[in-house]
């Protein structure tokens, strides 16, 4: 089996080199979203649970009020 990378062992590094800077990324990317999801004010949790249906309009601007 002829090999493009040099030898057997080599192209098994390739893969394992390219898994891995997709796995740091993808990682990385997850930990920023959950970091990023735990730092919301109350005024942006507020308009999430009024965009979500979860409160009214009427309920959204009491408790805006209150913050």
């Amino acid at each position: 089996m002829h090999n493009y990378f040099g030898g057997h062992y080599t192209g098994w590094l390739f893969w394992v080199i390219i898994l891995g800077v997709i796995l740091f990324f993808a990682a990385k990317f997850l930990r920023k979203d959950i970091i990023s999801s735990g730092t919301d004010t109350p005024l942006e949790i507020l308009k999430k649970r009024y965009a979500k249906g979860e409160i009214t309009k009427e309920e959204f601007e009491k408790m805006k009020k209150e913050i």
